[in-house]
């Protein structure tokens, strides 16, 4: 028995060895079949990869695909995730690169077969959307949004049996919503809006209880809505179908989807009656219905408003622009207090407003315009305190407008025109002072306008007072709305003269005051209103000539001042080319003009000629002796002051300048130095905006001296030398000075200087509007300054050194040439010194603007042409990379020098220095085609938008070169004028597209 035991233990134990060599081999196998199977879709992967790159970037440079090669695991490439392991692709995430605008998605992405993700938004692809996109299985997340793909949404994808996500909007896709999209189970989210897409939604999307969030809109889509089977949709919370053609009645079944929170079904051809079991949606926020057929235009069809009261989360309800009649029901007032935005405008709703609806007191936006409302605006409105927009417009409304509607502060939007309010607009809109547009035209409004409550709206875009019977002289303080596009005060009792200030709202395109009674001339200085597009003074009392200043108005496209007084000739340039384009008719003294409008030639009087002359001639006469007398003072003070530097007594401050104006005078032209004339203030000035009366430049800037300040009056007399003696078309002119006392015997010294139109270049550097430079205005605008450098430097009887250059002293006329300004820190270096380059005296006191100012004067080193040349090249990057040198950005010894400097040496850092309006002009240039370049003995193929980033580097390499840190190794100011000419002639071949260029840049 125990030798049978110990045999059977022996085989057993043998059993268990032989199994053991089994379990290993077989595990041995397995692994390494794995680990082949691993290795070969890894290999698969970074194939596949490799093919998508080249169909992605359409032929172009790799741009953010740059790092997908074979330098790096296909794991490490940009917008790729992997797996734990790193094996497998799971990841595809390249969203937002605008990779190349001429790119297609390859069908190797098939062959990703472990991708759960795939985000290829925001590229501007096109091409197909590939069948082969339905071989990922795993896949949860398609994101297409945003590129030109078209074709057929491929039934393919609907063996995506994990996909939750799916994203095609804003591309140009077509066909039919396929029917098999209906087996994604596990669909929550489906986008397809803004496609060519048409025929119905089919039955199958009814079925999917997954979704939770749909949009069609923007489509083609037609048919009604209402499915066979009803709604299954036992999770969706926003259902978007606006912008299509549905049609039929909106279907009561609707009601049933209970998680419903937005409903968005606007501008389609629904018609009939709205359910009036709506008030079912206990969590809808959002009811858009507006643009379709909905109502009868009787009684009852606003019976689903009340039902909407139980809709306690409701914000926004649009109802507008549909057929609703019948009387505005009392249950608007109580409908959710959470309402922002109600819109039921556009109908023919009947009936007053009930004083309920004040109970709305979230309410944002309230639309009641073009409906047939009676009665008074109720006194309750008060209570809507964050009311923007107010549109009552175009119904029968009677009584006086509110008081109470003074109240609404935050009010930017009014519009109560073509009812019947009557009275006075009340003194208490002044304190709505965020208004944009107010549109009271078309009523029996009357009385005066006060200058206070007008010029309380200093953000006005629009006003329309037009069509009422308002008197009196219409306020000048409208030039307070400095923004204003818009004024229409036509049809009216204004008398008294137009005011000559509106000339000062530069952004005016439109100005009616048409049908008045105003006299007097046609301001000259609407000459200045360099926007306007359509100016109508007709129908009014004007007398004397129209000034030739209209003719020289670059937008003036229409042009009407029939029915007055004028007399004299009329202009033949600019508007009045065209006679489509002005009229004068009803005018009997006019003469001139074009031949096409047939009037009378004109005949001047021989005794008014032979006055003239003799006038002319006497004028002659006394300019050429002030000339002689004041180059005889000049050569005198020269010889005196010819081999030292100018230090000016406070005597000969004044006389440095121009002819002078009075106290009284720049008081009055710059509204009693008011605010809403500041221009700008520093240390030792504060600049005004105003308008002298009778001279050839009327519109000008005053600088006033700041007496308080000691340094003033050596600033003030170093800039009034400076600008004796310099003559430049990129400098900003004087044109006159006063030296005088003010009211309460004060001193009193001021420069007048030419008025820059565009303001300061620091303006459209920082500007945070739609408007921005173009590569090409910056262009002339280095040039421009370079120039007033090399003049300065070189070409005066003397060295000027500016010592302040930085884009708030350079100004912009209105061809956007620029000026230089601002020569309080001025120094006019000697002749001897000019010869080595510096002033030979120092300072202790660094002057200049810290981040623009050469680092040598913070050494105490002398002032030079050469810190100039600095401050110019800090100019030039920050006009290229929208970076002040003063930014948050620099620190710990970092400048934008160097931020400059150092990017030039990867082309990727260069596309995060340069400012992204100009990266998106790049990318805006219709040129993306290659183009046959020489350059010595090599030809090459490059494309517009490669010489465009050669024209940025080149500029950026300008300003890293005048600001280096040595003053002895910064380029000459010759040189980088010379360098910015090469770089306009390169840019303006490229954007005028030449078959064939040659290079200039290096």
């Amino acid at each position: 028995m125990e030798k049978f035991l110990l045999k059977n233990q022996r085989i057993i134990m043998l059993i268990k060895f032989l199994v053991s060599i089994v379990v290993l081999t077989v595990t041995f196998l397995s692994t390494s079949l794995n680990l082949a199977s691993a290795s070969g879709s890894s290999e698969t992967d970074r194939l596949a990869l490799l093919t998508l790159k080249e169909h992605l970037i359409g032929g172009n440079s790799p741009g953010p695909l740059f790092s997908w090669n074979d330098s790096l695991h296909f794991c490490y490439w940009h917008g790729i995730r992997c797996d734990r392991n790193g094996r497998r692709v799971i990841g595809l995430e390249l969203g937002g690169l605008e990779l190349a605008g001429s790119g297609t998605i390859s069908p190797s992405i098939g062959n990703l077969s472990s991708l759960r993700v795939v985000n290829l938004s925001h590229n501007s692809l096109h091409g197909n959307i590939p069948v082969e996109l339905g071989q990922l299985k795993q896949l949860r997340l398609l994101d297409l949004t945003n590129n030109s793909l078209h074709g057929n949404i491929p039934s393919s994808l609907s063996n995506l049996s994990s996909l939750d996500f799916l994203n095609l909007e804003n591309n140009q896709l077509e066909g039919i919503i396929p029917d098999d999209l209906g087996k994604l189970w596990n669909l929550q989210v489906l986008v397809l809006m803004e496609n060519n897409l048409s025929g119905t939604i089919p039955s199958s999307i009814y079925n999917l209880s997954s979704l939770r969030y749909i949009h069609l809109g923007s489509n083609q889509l037609s048919g009604e809505l209402e499915p066979e089977t009803g709604f299954s949709f036992s999770k969706l919370e926003v259902l978007y179908i606006g912008g299509n053609q549905f049609t039929g009645k909106m279907p009561r079944s609707l009601a049933n989807i209970s998680s419903l929170e937005h409903l968005d079904m606007h501008s389609n051809g629904f018609s009939g009656s709205v359910p009036e079991n709506l008030g079912k949606f206990q969590n809808l926020e959002l009811l858009a219905i507006d643009y379709n057929h909905l109502g009868t235009g009787e009684a009852g069809d606003l019976g689903f408003v009340s039902s909407l009261t139980n809709c306690t989360r409701l914000r926004d309800l649009a109802i507008h622009i549909n057929r609703f009649g019948g009387v505005l029901p009392d249950s608007v007032a109580n409908l959710s207090s959470q309402i922002e935005f109600l819109y039921m405008g556009g109908n023919r709703i009947s009936g007053k407003i009930p004083e309920g609806i004040g109970n709305l007191v979230n309410v944002n936006q309230l639309h009641l315009g073009e409906n047939l409302l009676t009665g008074k605006i109720p006194s309750s409105i008060a209570k809507l305190q964050d009311l923007v927009r107010f549109d009552l417009s175009k119904n029968h409304l009677t009584g006086e407008i509110p008081s109470s509607i003074g109240n609404l502060s935050r009010l930017s939007y009014l519009y109560l025109d073509g009812n019947n309010f009557e009275g006075k607009i009340p003194l208490t809109l002044w304190n709505c002072r965020e208004m944009f547009i107010m549109d009271l035209s078309g009523n029996q409004l009357h009385g005066r306008l006060s200058n206070q409550l007008i010029g309380a709206f200093q953000r006005l875009i629009t006003l329309n007072l037009s069509h009422n019977s308002f008197t009196g002289v219409f306020p000048s303080d409208i030039v307070k709305s400095k923004d204003l596009v818009e004024l229409y005060v036509d049809n009216n009792n204004f008398t008294g003269e137009i005011p000559g200030q509106i000339a000062e709202i530069s952004a005016l395109r439109i100005l009616h005051m048409q049908g008045n009674l105003f006299n007097g001339s046609i301001p000259p200085s609407f000459g200045f209103l360099r926007a306007i597009e359509s100016l109508d003074l007709s129908a009014n009392n004007l007398s004397n000539t129209i000034p030739v200043e209209l003719q020289k108005l670059p937008f003036l496209v229409s042009l009407n001042l029939s029915f007055n007084q004028l007399e004299g000739q009329v202009p033949r340039e600019g508007v009045f080319k065209n006679s489509s384009r002005f009229s004068i008719m009803g005018n009997q003294n006019l003469c001139g003009g074009i031949p096409e409008i047939q009037i009378p030639r004109c005949f001047e009087d021989q005794e008014e000629k032979n006055k003239r002359k003799a006038l002319v001639s006497i004028i002659i006469s006394i300019s050429v002796a002030s000339i002689l007398l004041f180059l005889i003072v000049i050569i005198c003070w020269i010889k005196r002051t010819r081999t030292e530097l100018i230090d000016i007594p406070e005597a000969l401050v004044m006389t440095a300048c121009c002819s002078r104006v009075s106290y009284k005078e720049l008081l009055d032209a710059t509204n009693g130095f008011s605010a809403s004339n500041l221009l700008g203030e520093g240390g030792f000035s504060t600049v005004y905006k105003g308008i002298l009366h009778g001279h050839k430049n009327p519109i000008v800037a005053v600088k006033v001296l700041n007496l308080r300040n000691l340094g003033a009056i050596k600033s003030f007399g170093v800039e009034c030398e400076a600008l004796r003696k310099i003559r430049h078309r990129n400098l900003v002119m004087v044109i006159t000075s006063c030296s005088s006392i003010d009211f309460q015997g004060n001193d009193f010294k001021a420069i007048v200087l030419e008025f820059m139109s565009n303001g300061s270049l620091e303006k459209w550097l920082n500007c945070d509007s739609l408007r921005h430079l173009s590569f090409a205005q910056l262009l002339d605008i280095a040039v421009d300054v370079g120039n007033v450098l090399d003049y300065l430097h070189h070409d005066c009887e003397s060295a000027i050194v500016h010592r302040d250059l930085k884009p708030t002293n350079v100004l912009l006329d209105d061809d956007m040439v620029a000026h230089v300004a601002d020569f309080g820190l001025a120094k006019i270096v000697s002749d001897a010194a000019s010869k080595l380059g510096f002033e030979q005296a120092s300072s202790s006191v660094i002057n200049g603007t810290i981040g623009y100012v050469a680092p040598e004067y913070g050494m105490g080193g002398p002032a030079s042409p050469k810190g100039d040349i600095y401050s110019y090249g800090i100019l030039l990057l920050e006009m290229i990379t929208g970076k002040k040198p003063t930014d948050d950005l620099f620190h710990d010894g970092s400048s934008l020098h160097n931020f400059c400097k150092t990017a030039l040496t990867s082309s990727r850092k260069l596309k995060e220095v340069v400012d992204f309006q100009l990266l998106k002009q790049i990318n805006d240039h219709p040129d993306k085609s290659p183009k046959a370049r020489h350059d010595g003995e090599q030809n090459m193929n490059i494309s517009g938008e490669d010489i465009i980033w050669e024209c940025f580097v080149a500029f950026i390499n300008v300003g890293v070169a005048c600001s280096i840190e040595v003053p002895v190794e910064r380029m000459k100011i010759k040189d980088a004028i010379k360098g910015l000419h090469a770089i306009k002639g390169v840019y303006h071949h490229i954007i005028n597209q030449p078959n064939q260029w040659n290079s200039q840049l290096n």
